[in-house]
């Protein structure tokens, strides 16, 4: 939909109205035929039909353009009244900068920010409504840093609220060392496993080695005799060798 014609102050140019609700024409395209639309307004007609609405041409959202520079210029150019003048603004303001305008506007309706109210004020107001709203919160004048709804007033008891905390704190703080203590016993587990594989790794390692040591003696042993048959072998042939 576009801006209602109303708002505007002064004549406003046949070609900048939107073809299908006929008000000024709002975030505009131009199809093929040079006839304008209101973006809105064009998608909503071309999910029943498949032409323009003032010429009955064949058109589809991928032949939609852009409005022509000139006519975009022309378009931000109109003065128009503040939607809010309703409720007291006086404003005029050209049509490019009128949304600006509207987001700061002190007319405008907004909604209270205290959660749970659900009253629309005028942004020029909306302090004076924050002190005096029901749902508005604060700190316990007592000191006991609890935070209150004015409405809470006359149920407030800080011994009682303060016990509520401490329970709450308590059981966050057994889960908390539930969960510690959980980890800790995950890792102990852990750990356990690791060096019981490390231990038989090395067992196993210190079984090889002894294997190894066995093979080793046995050889040396096998050698000695070897050598001692030699010798036997030697001394032989020298008591030969003198004898001849």
């Amino acid at each position: 939909m576009g801006y209602d014609i109303d708002r505007f102050v002064g004549y406003v140019n046949e070609g900048l109205l939107c073809s299908i609700c006929r008000d000024v024409l709002e975030d505009p395209l131009q199809a093929p035929c040079e006839h304008a639309f209101c973006t809105a307004c064009i998608h909503g007609w071309l999910v029943h039909h498949s032409n323009c609405p003032e010429d009955r041409q064949v058109i589809d959202v991928s032949l939609l353009r852009p409005l022509y520079r000139y006519m975009k210029n022309d378009l931000n150019r109109l003065q128009l009244h503040c939607r809010n003048r309703e409720y007291g603004c006086e404003m005029i303001c050209s049509l490019e900068s009128i949304d600006r305008h509207e987001r700061e506007c002190e007319y405008s309706q907004i909604p209270c920010s205290n959660a749970g109210c659900t009253v629309q004020i005028e942004r020029r107001n909306l302090d004076g409504h924050l002190a005096v709203c029901e749902y508005r919160s604060r700190e316990c004048p007592n000191g006991c840093g609890y935070t209150i709804l004015s409405a809470e007033d006359t149920q407030h008891n800080c011994v009682a609220e303060l016990r509520t905390e401490l329970e709450l704190l308590r059981s966050e703080m057994i889960c908390k060392v539930e969960e510690a203590k959980h980890e800790m016993e995950s890792r102990l587990d852990s750990q356990r496993r690791h060096m019981v594989q490390k231990e038989s790794i090395l067992q196993n390692e210190i079984e090889e080695l002894k294997s190894q040591i066995s093979r080793l003696m046995s050889d040396v042993r096998s050698l000695m005799a070897v050598e001692r048959q030699h010798r036997q072998e030697l001394e032989q042939a020298e008591l030969e060798k003198r004898e001849l």
